[in-house]
């Protein structure tokens, strides 16, 4: 399992691309809407890893909701895996507690599930396979 990138929620996308592009030095290598979610993301690689900015396309998005009750920042990890099933089946065993144990699609390419905070520190973990 590697940090395969840290999801960040924001208010706006182009406020936040500016702000990354200058921090980082280099533009956005995609960008994305993931409608079922009801959100806009923006990546950026930084290595290793990657950033994903979260921007909520809709009221009811939990975007939305996180950034209403915990305004911008930090939203979730995302932990990449080679098989996610198995990843799944491994971690309920260790007696961790799934959002939805349905994988389902994700943005960047990826089939993702989310483990409760509540079992990981106060921390939203995503789970995530390369489709």
């Amino acid at each position: 399992m590697k940090l395969e990138h840290i999801g960040i929620a924001v208010k706006s996308l182009g406020f936040s691309d500016d702000l990354f592009e200058k921090l980082l030095g280099k533009k956005s290598y995609k960008t994305e809407s993931v409608e079922r979610e009801g959100v806009k993301t923006s990546f950026y690689n930084t290595g290793e890893s990657k950033i994903e900015l979260l921007e909520a396309s809709r009221e009811d998005s939990p975007i939305s909701k996180f950034i209403e009750k915990k305004g911008e920042g930090i939203h979730h990890l995302a932990f990449g895996v080679e098989n996610i099933l198995e990843e799944i089946e491994r971690l309920k065993k260790e007696g961790f507690i799934f959002i939805s144990e349905e994988p389902k699609e994700g943005a960047d390419n990826k089939l993702v599930v989310f483990l409760h905070p509540k079992c990981t520190n106060g921390v939203l973990v995503e789970i995530c396979q390369e489709k």
